[in-house]
């Protein structure tokens, strides 16, 4: 029999490693719920023709491309899709097959095929969701697990398609947020630049005769579009290494955690970073505590689904004192990186025995926070970029005009 090696959460909320001699994957996954685990990720650890073996090595040359061609928008309507037909009373494999028929796009279709063969060769849908690397997160398939394992898979891609949609609005909202000034940027540079490359040299002949007569500021501006005009590829060039460098530096752990304090120690961005976290936190655990996860549990898995790592970070002291009998709302505001009022309002859930609900109330006043801090975050960005505009562009039309009264001056000199 092929080894596996596993690593799973234990009911203290400690993930756990090791191998385990079986048949098939499905056995693993037995064996561990039979030892009040909850597997996170299952693999074969050596030698052998094996199922697994062969479609995670798939799944790997899969991920470079798909997950490039399998949007969330994409996700969100198959899940949607699945959870109204298993609602319907449909099986499974019969619900995949419709999907599969509904589908129109080339990679959703192979990818619902692909799951739809491995349910049929025996893998639950988790293991089979497991297996497409790359392509659902760990929260995704943990919550589809613990339906599984509750009997209700129903209900639970509904509340998936549910949570997928509300992280899906909030992207959207700070996405069309940036639009504008994003617009304001591009206009603002492109401005400049035809300032620069095109009306300054139509005054260069002018000012030739003046030399280093010429005041300062038109002499900058000058060097500037000629600098403008003969090195444009440099400017590209710097974009592009800076581009690289922060792409490297969000690639390391270290740099990563550095640039997420820094984010959320800044003005206005920290503000909107914290609560946009914060909204996914609650709404995440909500979510899998509502789906028979443990808490302990829960927060390992949603530690993983955090972006900044600070805030992912300041769970392990969280678990570490859940761990010790101290709850979850004291170390939460001990940790003084999350909001107050989410550790308040998880505190009364905790003392009223309805945490799930508190956290779907946390995520909702957080997404609702989000939303007006990016409004007013826009409402003093734009004023600033059209004021930046418009002092960079009549400082140049100035400094030309004082080099023009300075030639003129010399000239009645003359």
């Amino acid at each position: 029999m092929p080894l596996y090696r596993y690593k799973a959460v234990n009911g203290a909320g400690a993930t756990v490693h090791g191998e385990f001699d079986a048949a098939g994957e499905s056995m693993v996954v037995d064996w561990l719920r039979d030892s009040a685990l909850m597997p996170l990720k299952i693999e074969i650890a050596k030698g052998g023709p094996s199922g697994i073996s062969g479609t995670t090595t798939r799944g790997a040359r899969r991920s470079l491309f798909q997950r490039r061609k399998i949007s969330q928008e994409q996700l969100l309507d198959i899940t949607r899709e699945l959870a109204t037909l298993l609602k319907a009373g449909l099986p499974l494999d019969r619900a995949m097959e419709i999907l599969i028929n509904l589908s129109a796009a080339e990679a959703p279709r192979a990818l619902l095929q692909r799951v739809r063969d491995d349910v049929r060769g025996g893998s639950s849908l988790s293991q089979a969701l497991d297996k497409e690397t790359g392509v659902f997160s760990r929260f995704y398939i943990n919550i589809v697990r613990a339906g599984e394992a509750g009997g209700a898979l129903a209900v639970v891609m509904a509340r998936l398609a549910e949570f997928m949609e509300r992280a899906k609005d909030l992207k959207e909202t700070v996405r069309s947020a940036m639009i504008y000034p994003t617009l304001l940027l591009i206009v603002a540079f492109s401005s400049i630049m035809l300032l620069l490359t095109y009306v300054v040299p139509q005054f260069e002949t002018i000012f030739q005769q003046a030399g280093k007569a010429l005041p300062l500021p038109t002499q900058i501006v000058i060097g500037a579009g000629k600098y403008a005009r003969e090195y444009w590829w440099a400017m590209f060039g710097a974009i592009f290494v800076v581009g690289y460098w922060w792409r490297w530096q969000m690639s390391h752990a270290a740099s990563k955690f550095k640039w997420d304090g820094r984010f959320l120690r800044a003005p206005l961005i920290g503000d909107l970073v914290a609560k946009i976290e914060t909204a996914r936190f609650a709404r995440t655990l909500s979510t899998l505590l509502g789906n028979g996860v443990t808490l302990l549990g829960g927060l390992s898995i949603v530690r993983e689904t955090m972006s900044n790592t600070v805030l992912a970070g300041a769970l392990d002291s969280v678990i570490i004192k859940l761990r010790e009998g101290r709850g979850l709302a004291q170390p939460l505001l001990e940790t003084g990186v999350y909001p107050r009022l989410a550790g308040q309002m998880i505190k009364v859930g905790e003392e009223t025995g309805r945490m799930e609900e508190m956290l779907g109330r946390v995520a909702e006043i957080y997404d609702r926070e989000a939303q007006l801090a990016v409004k007013r975050m826009l409402a003093l960005l734009e004023p600033l970029l059209i004021l930046f505009m418009a002092v960079v562009i009549a400082g140049v039309i100035l400094s030309i005009l004082v080099g023009i009264f300075s030639v003129n001056d010399l000239a009645d000199l003359k």
